[in-house]
């Protein structure tokens, strides 16, 4: 009874030492987790109580599960918890790995890491909380555990920005964090933290920056809220020049696959150019590959803006180029 429970509570799971506590012995848990048998050993000392594959939930668990000191309560974090890439993907953040999975003990704790498991020892245990039935860590942790361990600049990049354009948490707030964990005199969390500070949601909108940053072009604000006098939201581009009232969206088609929001997009700009507002849209892969067309364009409406008899009617509050100190150590 004892042995179930914990299963149900567990996703199926259960270690040795809760299996043996329960009353089963070692024999029938090396007995039952054979090949072919009912149960399976998923990582030493952890078992799935199942016959079927294990999904991403029950690795991710799986995971704690291994690192939490044998005695405790593994879904209380108190003494292993999720993080890094495995926790954002539980988080649904795009290209975030599941495995191997970053689990947090604290310090001066030692673990054996295996393939699919990482031990990360620290003396700064976070603040938890539940996703999906499993003990991890805020987002703005797991993001910057994630870029502590990660290498490819662009997969930080892109991550990081995920991680702020899903709402997940504030630029500032992941800076700092960024900062704790003496993480930005490394130049790819860096250049990634000033981008989200500066306002930049996506990769595509960081190589649109990076764009407009080599030519002689007045800097935009990026991901300006856009409001009419009386303060009615209009619209929210990836970058805006206020004095000239010139907008670039950068419209991926992924995000265009139904009719809906093909028309949503269309509205959007309707909107701004109902208010004086003049648009340039490119794709992410005109910012890429044909930049040069894409600042041609720009170039042309902020020239023609200063001949305008009227501003824009739209007001905007945005974000501007920060620099972020380095962290001292």
């Amino acid at each position: 009874m004892h042995q179930a429970a914990t299963a149900r509570r567990q996703l199926n799971l259960a270690t040795r030492h809760q299996l043996t506590a329960s009353g089963v012995p070692d024999a029938t848990i090396s007995s039952r987790a054979r090949p072919g048998g009912p149960w399976q050993r998923l990582l030493p000392r952890v078992y799935l109580l199942q016959t079927g594959p294990p999904d991403h939930r029950q690795r991710a668990l799986a995971a704690v599960l291994y690192a939490a000191e044998p005695a405790a309560d593994p879904l209380a974090g108190d003494t292993a918890v999720l993080t890094g890439g495995a926790a954002l993907a539980l988080l649904g953040i795009r290209d975030a790995p599941h495995t191997p999975a970053d689990v947090l003990i604290r310090a001066p704790r030692r673990l054996t890491p295996t393939p699919k498991v990482r031990p990360l020892a620290t003396s700064r245990w976070p603040r938890t909380i539940t996703v999906s039935g499993i003990p991890s860590t805020r987002p703005v942790r797991a993001a910057a555990d994630f870029a502590s361990r990660a290498e490819d600049p662009s997969l930080i990049r892109s991550t990081l920005a995920h991680v702020v354009q899903a709402g997940w948490c504030h630029p500032h707030d992941l800076h700092a964090e960024l900062r704790a964990a003496r993480l930005l005199t490394r130049p790819a969390i860096r250049a990634a933290a000033a981008e989200l500070v500066a306002g930049v949601r996506s990769i595509a909108e960081a190589r649109a920056r990076d764009t407009l940053a080599a030519t002689d072009l007045p800097t935009p604000l990026w991901n300006a809220r856009l409001s009419t006098p009386d303060g009615t939201f209009l619209a929210s581009p990836d970058a805006y020049w206020p004095d000239e009232g010139v907008a670039l969206e950068i419209d991926s088609a992924e995000y265009h696959y139904t009719r809906d929001s093909w028309h949503a997009t269309l509205r959007r700009r309707l909107r701004l150019e109902a208010h004086g507002i003049l648009v340039v849209s490119a794709t992410p892969s005109m910012i890429r590959d044909t930049p040069h067309e894409v600042i041609t364009a720009l170039r042309t409406l902020l020239t023609l803006t200063t001949n305008r008899p009227t501003p824009p009617t739209a007001t905007a509050r945005g974000h501007v180029q920060l620099e972020l100190p380095v962290a001292s150590q």
